[in-house]
């Protein structure tokens, strides 16, 4: 296809967790970017590898990352300080990503395993587990500047799940925003030429994908002491699932504490809208 921004969506789940997940009614973490990114541009020219499975060696025969304008990692329920063969095959793989020169954006996982390529260190938070809705995120000055922020409010909330952290950055890193879970909740990483946006939350998420991922996780949730029991967690699920498919039930979103941030896509998804028109920018000659 010509005239059309290529994008690489690189999924970091196993296959197996990417089904489990399609099955309690959210989206593979590649098909679930996919669709984000078109919410933003329908004519991007997408294609969608998976590491995990495939190892570092799983480009399409004859397409290599130069090809591509823009390059997005997803989230993934992997720990990236575990060397088992799932993280280590995407290791050599992150590192090329951005080594490439590509715009590169993580979410979540992308920006904890770009951190771990790059010399950097994730930790299990000792906060515990961050989800559903990511609260009194803080831009610093540094991320008030950047254009990855630009038209969103200096403090603000976000759709996110994730227990793992990005405790120690990688050098030249610029650190721009925060909260009270996690010190870092986003970073850049720009000189020599890498072109490395990382958000530790969702953009790319919808109320539904987090009603799956609820029920993806079910028992751990309650042990952690997040729900009372099943029936709560359920209950949850199936309300935030209404919630997505009417986001004007404003009794839900009052209930849940979901404010417009979290709630409206066109807010949920300016990082990503930033990262198109200012790091991948028009469509290359």
């Amino acid at each position: 296809m010509e005239n059309v921004r290529k994008i690489l969506i690189v999924d970091g789940n196993r296959h197996e967790v990417n089904e489990l997940n399609r099955s309690l009614g959210g989206s593979p973490s590649g098909e679930g970017y996919e669709t984000a990114l078109r919410r933003l541009d329908p004519e991007l020219d997408v294609t969608i590898v998976r590491p995990a499975d495939d190892g570092p060696d799983c480009l399409p025969d004859g397409v290599k990352l130069g090809d591509f304008d823009g390059i997005a990692w997803t989230g993934s329920a992997l720990n990236a300080y575990i060397d088992e063969d799932a993280v280590l095959n995407q290791l050599p793989f992150a590192r090329a990503t951005v080594e490439s020169g590509v715009p590169v954006f993580g979410s979540c996982w992308g920006m904890q395993i770009v951190a771990r390529a790059f010399g950097g260190e994730v930790r299990a938070s000792p906060n515990g587990r961050e989800i559903g809705v990511g609260r009194m995120i803080r831009l610093n000055r540094a991320g008030v500047a950047h254009p990855m922020y630009r038209g969103k409010s200096i403090c603000f909330s976000a759709l996110t799940v994730h227990m793992d952290e990005v405790s120690v950055p990688p050098k030249g890193a610029v650190i721009l925003a925060g909260n009270e879970h996690s010190h870092i909740q986003a970073l850049v990483m720009e000189y020599d030429g890498l072109k490395f946006w990382g958000v530790q939350y969702h953009p790319e998420y919808t109320l539904a994908e987090l009603a799956a991922i609820f029920r993806r996780y079910g028992q751990r949730l309650i042990d952690a002491g997040l729900f009372a029991d099943q029936g709560v967690l359920e209950t949850m699920a199936a309300n935030w699932m209404t919630l997505h498919q009417d986001p004007g039930r404003r009794d839900l979103a009052w209930q849940y504490g979901i404010d417009n941030d979290a709630l409206r896509y066109e807010r949920r998804l300016i990082e990503l809208g930033n990262w198109l028109k200012y790091s991948v920018g028009k469509i290359r000659s």
